[in-house]
């Protein structure tokens, strides 16, 4: 009984794998129409650009990993320039020169025996600065407060290596409700 079922679903997979081919005839044939009728869409190449060469004119011209690149343009920093620094560096350090202005935010002011004073917080500490304190790591001196800003004036190195004075404020930052 078990021989007779297994030949008869021989029998029967191979008919319908008969029965298959016509329908593939049929695809192929389908194919192979579209495949003709379609004409592809290629945008023609045009021909290459003529090269001009240059000639390499870098040889007179200032080394590029010389020492020459290292000198500023202007030459030694000028009288003025290392005065200014000098100056700068004649203080005795504060606390709140080793902190970035970037990090500081003026919360406050306050008037104490006729002087006023602002709260600046700095990494949630509280500190009370005044006028010709040193603040910030470009020798900043707080030069006048207000209710809404700190104003100061700091050493910086230019472009050139020259040091100059530059103004900067500090914003009073209220925390929104």
């Amino acid at each position: 009984m078990k021989r007779i079922l297994c030949i008869t679903a021989g029998v029967l997979m191979l008919s319908a794998l008969g029965a298959c081919t016509a329908d593939n005839d049929e695809l192929i044939s389908w194919m192979e129409e579209q495949h003709k009728e379609v004409k592809p869409n290629v945008p023609p190449i045009y021909p290459p650009k003529k090269f001009n060469p240059q000639a390499y004119l870098g040889v007179t011209g200032v080394e590029p990993f010389g020492t020459q690149k290292l000198i500023p343009v202007g030459g030694p920093a000028t009288g003025k320039s290392s005065a200014l620094l000098t100056a700068a560096k004649a203080h005795a350090t504060q606390e709140l020169e080793s902190y970035p202005l970037d990090s500081m935010s003026m919360v406050g002011s306050l008037k104490q025996a006729g002087k006023t004073h602002a709260l600046l917080m700095v990494e949630s500490r509280l500190h009370d600065v005044k006028i010709g304190d040193w603040i910030g790591q470009n020798y900043g001196q707080i030069t006048a407060i207000t209710d809404s800003q700190i104003t100061l004036r700091e050493t910086v190195q230019d472009p050139t290596g020259e040091w100059i004075e530059r103004a900067s404020t500090l914003q009073i930052q209220e925390k929104a409700r």
